[in-house]
């Protein structure tokens, strides 16, 4: 599914306007996305990206970047062959419409907020 619109505290998918943060693919969509921390991302946050086997896994970090992605999620979503790319969710977000037009098993996991 295409991101249509990022602003901060807001995401279009397919759409339908989502203010949480969110975690979608080509046919996938995780509204409502939390963390067991708000601000890092651990493994346990993303357990169903990895069942989703995707080639590259982009990050939005937030508008102004404060999300930060545990270690071992990077290096587990590597160990699954899985390239994995962190930015602020304004850049995160054209890269994973530039990703999925290209034709590639890409996931965003995205914060809208700070």
């Amino acid at each position: 599914m295409e991101v249509e619109h990022y602003s901060f505290g807001r995401i279009r998918i397919g759409g339908r306007d989502y203010t949480s943060d969110v975690i979608v693919g080509p046919d996938f969509l995780k509204p409502n996305w939390w963390r067991k921390e708000g601000h890092r991302v651990f493994l346990e946050d993303i357990e169903e990206v990895f069942d989703l086997r995707p080639e590259v896994v982009v990050f939005g970090t937030g508008a102004s970047g404060r999300v930060v992605v545990d270690d071992a999620v990077i290096e587990k979503l590597r160990n699954l062959g899985a390239e994995v790319i962190v930015e602020r969710t304004d850049e995160a977000v054209k890269r994973y419409n530039k990703l999925l037009k290209a034709g590639r098993r890409v996931v965003l996991a995205a914060h809208l907020t700070c």
